[in-house]
């Protein structure tokens, strides 16, 4: 069959026109997602201060959360040679709502590295403590909870768990969690490795050393070396340990 010029071009250009508005259509569908919901991080801890803007923060890539244009970032401040206290910051479009650098003002070497937030009211950040010395420290949020405070002895890093209020940096409550010596009943090493929530329980992941507790917060009876893997699932108010286990340990 033989087209005239003019419906050749005719022709074409209703070809091409086809062709950008499927182009179209499909970068449209295949648009990148900016928005990225983080509930739970956990790293290494890293240095900055409340002065900091969050983009000198973030380059630091520490543990953060985020919703939307939101992100709550953990880590420590250098205050002496010898002495670190934890640092936690909410950011929200670049803006800074709330800073907290008093959770923990002693000689404790302490620092912050893991944080849960469900993207509402549920906020839980994850700290380090080397021992109790005089001063504010967790200990004034712990009364009643779990673990009150480090316990005796002192060197070997262990967790704390704070519930925060996401609106101000507040901390409601917080418990320690450690390991037990089952010889002399002095405190040893945790290191949280993961948070998850349900609703209702906190389920917390770690490296436990020798001993492990039970929910009773007693050394449980292991074999082979430490480290263990160690699970433990709180209360959300952090009161009470519902269940712990551990490889290779009873």
């Amino acid at each position: 069959m033989i087209y005239s010029p003019k419906l050749q071009k005719y022709l074409a250009n209703f070809s091409l026109s086809v062709v950008l508005i499927a182009d179209l259509v499909i970068t449209q569908k295949a648009s990148p997602v900016f928005a990225q919901t983080v509930n739970s991080s956990i790293g290494n801890a890293v240095t900055f201060s409340c002065d900091d803007s969050e983009g000198t923060i973030k380059a630091k890539n520490g543990p953060k959360v985020t919703n939307g244009n939101t992100s709550i970032y953990i880590g420590y401040q250098q205050v002496s040679s010898n002495n670190k206290n934890p640092v936690t910051v909410r950011f929200t479009s670049g803006i800074k709502t709330w800073c907290r650098s008093d959770y923990e003002t002693t000689n404790d070497d302490g620092t912050g590295y893991g944080l849960f937030w469900d993207g509402g009211n549920v906020l839980y950040g994850v700290y380090s403590s080397t021992g109790s010395q005089t001063g504010n420290d967790f200990r004034r949020f712990a009364t009643g909870r779990w673990l009150s405070s480090y316990g005796s002895g002192g060197g070997p890093k262990v967790a704390v768990i704070a519930q925060i209020n996401p609106a101000n940096g507040e901390v409601s409550y917080a418990t320690f969690l450690s390991a037990k010596k089952a010889d002399n009943g002095q405190t040893n090493s945790l290191v949280v490795q993961n948070l998850s929530w349900n609703g209702t329980n906190l389920t917390v992941q770690a490296k436990s050393w020798w001993t492990p507790r039970r929910a009773n917060t007693n050394s449980m009876t292991c074999s082979g070396s430490s480290p263990y893997q160690y699970t433990a699932v709180f209360t959300g108010d952090l009161t009470t340990v519902n269940s712990a286990s551990a490889i290779t340990c009873s």
